[in-house]
């Protein structure tokens, strides 16, 4: 007999608004098990599909399962598999029409041993939601309960598997029936060994070439051995036999060649393996370029289908069906993959959105953005309205109440900041004075936005999405709007600011800490310095007091007697930082170098300059202040929440990776012991060339390169052991001190106020995350931390592009600079200009098989020839007899030229025009006395931008038809509509209305 049940319904609406749904829901005491188990086979009606009997159990996967690994469970050795009515109904919600269609496809097909069982109309199987029961959790326990009823169904005779990635259900569920198993995906993996050698899950890593990647140290060569998986596509792989293993080339090799196109002999034979499965797509969307005019009219006037390629060298070419391909080959458009058929070489997709014109910088920049899936939408009318009012007519001021709650350092402390030049969000102040023992006081005082952004507000849900401020080579995108970013969290000269502090009592000679203190003040910061000013100071140099405008209205006593003190002050606290700084030192903290790259700007953001940076002792005085703030507040929410405090980890890196480092310092004579961080530290310090400081420089940015990136984590998701930062020799850390610019930061200041209140047994206000959600959050963090890395690399690399782009290599002598060899390969050498900051490939024999040759004067030319690499040289000989080498760190002349790509990024390309330094002449001489080059490199860049728009002014307003002859808007587009209608989803609240 049928029961009759309300089901009540919540739909969301595009306006926010929530329309309420009866249905009627009836349930059956018989429903099609499809199971030849089934004790009453007469009255199981079925359409004829029934599970296999040769299983030795059933696999029940949880909806999370099917929605992610659905290509997995495709799989024609998996069998006996039972998809649960909720499961198939979370991936119709919240997959869309095209993955559910697959998964009715999979039902359908005669070849696939699974089934489908409507638990949700069984009587025994249907559970209404409880009150206040999330969605999620009602579906892991409806299709738990649905597996016990069938495992009793089947009168106990058949194991039923559940699979799940919830651990907390495998934890509850694991041991509560007998006959039902709860496991991890990985886990029925490991139960149906459907392949015999299946190694690992892992997430494909881009190598340089399109014909092979590494993936956890597996080669997988070519694009058949992908098997249809893209680039971050988390995969299973299967290691091949070893006499079908390959080797990595050691040769140099471009972009869009492969290894055998290189005709070197490829390096020892790693394990190689082929993708056998698709765990979880990671599909966004791609930047991609039109076939060219010709290539179109090739394909047929009326050609609907069309291959675009990605601007990223590791995604296949994306057939999109488009009339616009004519008009659109000209931009960079955005396109989105939807499908990729088993049939098909390439997957297909549609178009989005332009970007752009092709070389255009706005363009270029916006392609950056897409590919590293950054948003930079303005902030929302709602967000804004959270913020404090500040304006010349209601200026903000301190309030009476956080007066009483605050510590007042306005007048008892001397605060002033150290930022480079221009900088807006100062997020870091430092004071030091002498207490009436005798001792020291040091204070790190760091801006209160956790005051202005309260826990799951709209703002900090928007900071919390963005997780960084975006600081790309001419611009920033910000975490946090300006209100907040450049103004009140901005710890200003001469302006009361919130802040919180940390305050140690140092021994006044040992300088040993005594005490420390944690809490929220008021700040007045005294000086708004920048690091060259600073520096000036600290040398003596009062000369540049005349550049500090908190002085220039200052009598002449006053002035005389407030620089002392501030002299005094920052001699002080480098001295302190020379302290903390020796103690790390004694624990194997390593001082590593990047090669960095600043972007200057003019007072009209036109680029000025690339400048490499120029390390300052003020910049490692600042520096170890924040790492001691960051350390001692690491080791306090530790203390406090010892299983869910955010910190940051820096793991040990693998020995392997240092093979090159050693080789290189061992060709300078050098010896490089890796055992530890402090012996690396040592053989670092000790390899230097008195003759060439460039060597040293080289050997500490292999040495970074050779680490892995460090990480935040949750506590309460690793052993302690696990905490430690390498690079820093710090058992704890954390980042506390940047909260207007990173999340992380935002989170440790909510976490160091909730230990200050447990300590002064307080009601702990605001909810912290726990464990699990934020070891999720973490990952977010840590995801959005390497695309701002990338972001910035790839910026600054636009720039450096841009500015060779339009010169002649062959006539300007910008173009000729002086390199560094720091690497060999089989066809080249890799070769680092200090000048610029750039590191690129010089080959040594070209495409025609050509070697490099240098006569007597020392310039090189092509001829026929071969090469012979060693250890640490590479010697070039032609059939003439004619010989040169390069050895490691040889400098030699270079010639930069750009490689330009329609379809990908422009690329500097190094040529070796001799084997000798290069000599500069005296017309440059002036321009590039020292580091701090004045090349006026950016600026020509804006110039020849500015110039390249007033040119094609014409040609834009006819770009802006065609773009309303294809619906593209400024505003809110029919496309993102559409996708937020496929995102509604249905809630069951029946028994939350008690219904």
């Amino acid at each position: 007999m049928l029961q009759k049940r309300e089901k009540v319904l919540l739909l969301r609406t595009f306006q926010g608004r929530t329309l309420r749904i009866v249905r009627e829901h009836y349930l059956r005491p018989c429903v099609p098990c499809h199971s030849p188990l089934c004790p009453q086979p007469a009255a199981c009606s079925h359409d004829g599909k029934l599970l296999s009997n040769d299983v030795t159990h059933y696999v029940i996967p949880d909806w999370k399962v099917v929605q992610d690994y659905l290509e997995i469970l495709e799989f024609p050795e998996l069998k006996g598999i039972i998809f649960m009515q909720t499961a198939c109904q979370a991936v119709q919600h919240q997959r869309g029409r095209r993955q559910y269609n697959k998964l009715r496809n999979l039902l359908k097909d005669a070849r696939h041993d699974c089934i489908l069982f409507a638990n949700e109309f069984q009587q025994c199987c249907y559970l209404p939601r409880e009150r206040g029961e999330s969605m999620e959790k009602w579906q892991t326990r409806s299709i738990y309960n649905a597996a016990v009823w069938y495992y009793h169904h089947c009168q106990d005779r058949m194991p039923i598997v559940m699979v799940t990635e919830d651990e907390e259900a495998i934890q509850q569920y694991g041991s509560e029936t007998e006959g039902v198993f709860v496991i991890s995906f990985k886990g029925i993996l490991n139960v149906n060994k459907h392949r015999a050698q299946i190694e690992a899950f892992v997430r494909l890593q881009g190598a340089s070439s399109k014909d092979s990647d590494l993936v956890s140290d597996i080669l997988i060569h070519g694009m058949k051995a992908r098997n249809r998986s893209i680039h971050g596509d988390v995969v299973v792989v299967e290691l091949l036999p070893k006499n079908e293993w390959k080797g990595r080339t050691v040769a140099l090799c471009e972009n869009d060649c492969d290894d055998k196109a290189s005709g070197e002999s490829p390096s020892e034979p790693m394990p190689t393996g082929r993708v056998v499965g698709i765990l979880q797509k990671n599909w966004r969307d791609y930047v991609v370029t039109f076939p060219s005019k010709e290539e179109v009219q090739s394909q047929g006037k009326n050609a609907q289908k069309i291959l675009v390629t990605p601007w990223d060298y590791r995604i296949p070419k994306i057939r999109i069906s488009t009339q616009q391909a004519e008009t659109l080959q000209d931009f960079r458009v955005v396109v989105r993959i939807d499908s990729w058929e088993s049939t098909s070489v390439y997957p297909n997709g549609h178009f989005v959105r332009v970007l752009g014109r092709i070389g255009d910088l706005e363009g270029e920049i916006a392609t950056i953005l897409v590919e590293n899936s950054i948003s930079v939408i303005p902030f929302s009318e709602a967000q804004m309205c959270e913020m404090p009012v500040n304006t010349p007519e209601n200026p903000w001021k301190v309030s009476p109440e956080e007066e009483q709650k605050r510590k007042d350092l306005r007048k008892s402390h001397l605060v002033f900041s150290i930022d480079p030049k221009g900088c807006e969000d100062v997020d870091d102040t430092l004071s030091v004075r002498t207490l009436n023992n005798g001792n020291l006081e040091l204070g790190v005082h760091i801006a209160d936005v956790t005051h202005f952004v309260a826990p799951n507000s709209y703002i900090d849900i928007e900071a919390r999405t963005r997780a960084t401020t975006y600081y790309l080579a001419d611009r920033r995108y910000d975490m946090l709007p300006s209100v907040l970013s450049a103004d009140l969290c901005s710890l200003l000269g001469g302006v009361d600011r919130y802040a919180v502090s940390i305050m140690w009592e140092l021994d006044k000679a040992s300088y040993e800490i005594k005490k420390v203190w944690y809490g929220r003040t008021i700040i007045r910061s005294a000086y708004k310095l920048f690091y060259e000013a600073a520096q000036e100071l600290l040398d003596g140099n009062l000369s540049v007091v005349d550049d500090i405008p908190e002085f220039k209205d200052l009598d002449e006593k006053s002035r005389q007697a407030k620089l002392e003190e501030l002299v005094w002050a920052i001699g002080k606290l480098t001295d302190i930082a020379r302290h903390v700084r020796a103690k790390r030192d004694g624990c194997g903290a390593l001082e590593l170098e990047g090669v960095e790259v600043r972007v200057q700007l003019d007072d009209k953001k036109n680029i000025h300059d690339l400048i490499p940076k120029q390390p300052l002792e003020v910049h490692e005085t600042v520096a170890e202040c924040m790492i001691l703030a960051n350390h001692w507040v690491a080791k306090k929410i530790w203390e406090s929440f010892p299983h869910q405090a955010l910190l940051r980890q820096h793991p040990p890196p693998h020995q392997e990776f240092f093979s090159e480092l050693r080789e290189c310092a061992k060709a300078k004579g050098f010896f490089i012991d890796t055992r530890s961080n402090k012996t690396l530290a040592d053989s670092l310090d000790n390899a230097n060339d008195p003759h060439d400081p460039i060597v040293n420089r080289l050997l500490r940015s292999m040495a970074t390169q050779a680490m892995s990136n460090a990480l935040y984590f949750s506590t309460g998701s690793c052993a302690e052991e696990e905490f430690h930062h390498y690079g820093l020799a710090l058992d704890k850390y954390t980042h506390f001190t940047s909260p207007i610019r990173r999340y992380s930061d935002i989170v440790v200041h909510r976490l160091l106020m909730a230990a200050i209140s447990k300590d002064k047994k307080m009601e702990i206000k605001g909810n912290l995350f726990s464990n699990k959600d934020l070891e999720e959050l973490c990952r977010h963090i840590n995801n959005r931390n390497r695309a701002a890395q990338h972001s910035q690399k790839q910026s600054t690399e636009l720039f450096q592009c841009m500015y060779f782009k339009d010169k002649d290599p062959a006539t300007e002598e910008r173009c000729i600079s002086d390199g560094v060899i720091y690497s060999i390969r089989a066809n080249g050498v890799l070769v680092f200009i200090p000048r610029f900051g750039i590191k690129g490939a010089a080959y040594l024999k070209n495409k025609d098989g050509l070697v490099i040759s240098c006569g007597p004067d020392s310039c090189s030319e092509w001829k026929p020839g071969s090469l012979q690499r060693f250890q640490n040289k590479i010697t070039s000989t032609t059939t003439d007899g004619e010989s040169v080498t390069f050895h490691l760190f040889d400098h030699v002349t270079v010639r930069i030229s750009i490689q330009v790509s329609r379809c990908h990024s422009d690329t500097t390309r190094l040529e070796i025009i001799s084997n000798k330094p290069y000599k500069i002449p005296n017309t440059e001489l002036i321009h590039q006395s020292s580091p701090l080059l004045k090349s006026e490199l950016v600026k020509e860049v804006t110039k020849s931008v500015e110039e390249a728009q007033l040119a094609q002014e014409v040609k834009v307003n006819i770009i802006q038809e065609e773009y309303q002859e294809y619906c593209q808007t400024k505003g809110r587009s029919l496309y993102t509509l559409l996708e937020e209608i496929r995102d509604l989803a249905l809630l069951d609240v029946s028994n939350n209305y008690g219904i």
